[in-house]
């Protein structure tokens, strides 16, 4: 079963997702909050409620 691989931002190599550091380069990924996702998430619906009710 193939794994999950992303591409290290700072060498190019294809690594296993998931892992908070390449092991070709020793680049730390950017730990992502998911209180920012869900923030992002309702600022986006909130902009599209707006702009749909301009529109009616």
């Amino acid at each position: 079963m193939a794994k999950n691989k992303q591409e290290c931002p700072s060498c190019a190599m294809m690594i296993d997702e998931g892992l908070d550091e390449c092991p070709i380069c020793d680049y730390e990924f950017p730990k992502q909050s998911k209180g920012i996702k869900w923030i992002a998430v309702f600022l986006l619906i909130l902009i599209a409620f707006y702009f749909l009710m301009r529109v009616l």
